[in-house]
């Protein structure tokens, strides 16, 4: 091997190889070449390579405008995409420019949204807030009085079905199997009778209209007390059961058939 030449840990050792080096070229930067521990040699810059800097600061504002160039790519293709899937919604809409296409999907939108308006009127959709609505009615007859009695029979029935207060409670919220049970077992602690209820799922959201009666006190004065007391006892119950299906979606999915139950009237 050349007496000058470089020498690694793999190669033989020679004992007449120098251990440390200089060079010196035409720019001020200078290299030395130390000894190791192992007998290997590190090469060390002084100072750095002029232009350096330059290049690295081109080479920064290649890789940062190759990033935009690519994001924008990725955004136009998720938009034009988006745009495909409306043109298959809406139909003659091949011909149509973004604009014309967008105002189309705003008019569909609103029409639907007022035919769900309709529909709801008639049958019993959740919507998708959670809403609590109670009213309290005093009827003179029972429902379930015979309109064929005589006029004695109907004025003692009068006085017993006077203290009757009749309720109509809607409930809208999230819907999980035990709802209906849960719902059941506070309306019998509160003494309230069932004795009707139109039920509605759809999308994981439940409505359900439920028609009450509570037989209150004959005391004057007590009756005003216990109607206050027993709709606000009810809008706690509601409230309650609304925070705990609220709650209860994040842990589970209704995946399940709801069980069947019936009201006792």
């Amino acid at each position: 091997m050349a007496k000058n030449s470089f020498q690694y840990s793999s190669l033989p050792e020679e004992e007449t190889m120098p251990h440390h080096f200089n060079a010196t070229n035409t720019t001020s930067s200078s290299m030395h070449l130390q000894e190791l521990p192992a007998n290997c040699y590190a090469l060390e810059f002084q100072e750095p390579f002029e232009g350096f800097a330059e290049f690295e600061d081109k080479a920064s504002a290649a890789d940062s405008s190759h990033n935009h160039r690519q994001a924008e790519k990725r955004r136009r293709d998720r938009i034009n995409g988006q745009l495909a899937r409306l043109r298959r919604l809406i139909p003659k809409s091949e011909k149509m420019d973004k604009a014309a296409l967008l105002e189309r999907v705003v008019e569909q939108v609103k029409d639907l949204k007022r035919k769900a308006s309709e529909i709801s009127k008639i049958f019993t959709i959740p919507s998708e807030i959670d809403d609590i609505t109670i009213e309290c009615h005093r009827k003179e007859n029972h429902p379930n009085n015979n309109n064929n009695n005589n006029n004695n029979n109907n004025n003692s029935n009068n006085n017993n079905n006077s203290n009757i207060m009749f309720m109509k409670a809607t409930l809208c919220c999230e819907d999980r199997p035990d709802l209906i049970p849960e719902l059941i077992r506070e309306l019998k602690d509160l003494n309230l009778t069932v004795i009707g209820a139109d039920i509605g799922c759809l999308g994981g959201r439940m409505k359900s209209i439920l028609l009450l009666y509570y037989k209150l006190d004959s005391n004057n004065d007590g009756v005003v007390c216990n109607v206050s007391a027993i709709k606000q006892s009810l809008m706690g119950v509601l409230t309650r059961i609304i925070s705990w299906s609220s709650a209860s979606t994040s842990s589970f999915r209704v995946t399940s058939k709801r069980q069947r139950f019936f009201f006792s009237s």
